[in-house]
């Protein structure tokens, strides 16, 4: 009792130190858990926070002989000229759309998935399941694509073979605008898939098996127990991952955009992202991309505000 009151004495003297004087100590103490998050820091220093410097070009009339501080200021010029653009509404649209129809068919799966594979009791053909699920998401996505176009061709792909043996002419799906938000969120989805399903099933593997037990006396069903055990259970995993992608919704991946679009299918496939690409990097108009992607950041911004307080209010869950 004595040196539980002598340890309590000494927690309270040490708040009175000086903060830098306790991170010091602490420091001194467990010197080699700060060497390793030493890295880390570093790189999130170098190559996400000093980099916001460079937000100041969306107020700046940037010239590159006059450097980032010598370019005069045009304040909000920019955001003006990119709302009033007459592909403004095109850009937003594609780029919510993409993103509403990702969400919508591509995070209810891999919960699918995952409750799934949880009640699969041979443990081969588990295994086999998952690593056949897991190995498209280390493709990478100029493979994916080029995956894609070579199953999408309209004389040789595999989709339009299959057409032609049932009586049904080829179609150049790649060419098709209409088809462009569809070959893109279904290849995501068969991409990340099982991936994604990870952390729903680690989540499920804590679900305490006498609910099941007793789920299962009072004669419940396998999907009965998914709905009435096993999503409850899981809940704050599923809000938390909900909150993340509804706050980057406006992030549809560059890369795939890029590789899967032409000009057949460009008034589907424009995105702010490729958008930012072509006035940035191939016009060189810098401030202008730089209102454009500052854009897009504000808007995942408040939609993860947004998203964390609706699921806070709903639900008792948020990540903040």
């Amino acid at each position: 009792m004595k040196h539980e009151i002598k340890d309590t004495l000494i927690s309270a003297k040490d708040y009175r130190i000086p903060l830098i004087k306790r991170l010091w100590k602490d420091a001194h103490k467990n010197w080699i858990l700060y060497v390793m998050i030493l890295l880390p820091a570093i790189y999130y220093l170098i190559f996400s926070y000093i980099p916001m410097y460079g937000v100041l070009l969306a107020f700046k009339n940037y010239r590159i002989k006059e450097g980032i501080w010598g370019s005069p200021w045009v304040g909000l010029e920019h955001f003006e000229r990119f709302f009033s653009a007459y592909n403004f509404g095109t850009l937003l649209w594609n780029t919510l759309s993409i993103s509403i129809y990702s969400l919508i068919v591509g995070f209810p799966i891999p919960i699918i998935f995952a409750l799934m594979l949880n009640y699969l009791k041979n443990k081969y053909l588990k295994k086999t399941v998952q690593m056949v699920s897991y190995a498209p998401y280390f493709i990478s996505t100029v493979v994916i694509c080029g995956m894609l176009t070579i199953f999408l061709d309209p004389d040789t792909g595999i989709f339009n073979t299959l057409r032609n043996l049932f009586g049904l002419e080829s179609v150049n799906f790649l060419a098709k605008a209409e088809w462009f938000k569809s070959i893109y969120v279904w290849s995501g989805v068969w991409q990340s898939m099982g991936w994604s399903s990870i952390i729903y099933i680690s989540a499920l593997s804590g679900v305490d098996y006498q609910l099941h037990e007793a789920a299962i006396v009072d004669g419940a069903s396998k999907i009965q127990r998914m709905i009435h055990v096993d999503l409850p259970s899981i809940k704050p995993t599923i809000i938390m991952l909900l909150i993340l992608q509804l706050g980057s919704m406006m992030n549809v991946a560059f890369e795939k955009v890029y590789l899967l679009q032409n000009p057949l299918n460009q008034s589907a496939s424009s995105v702010i992202s490729t958008y930012v690409y072509q006035v940035g990097l191939i016009n060189q108009d810098y401030g202008y991309s730089t209102a454009v992607g500052l854009f897009n950041s504000v808007i995942n911004l408040i939609l993860l505000v947004a998203a964390n307080q609706i699921a806070k209010m709903a639900t008792q869950e948020s990540l903040f």
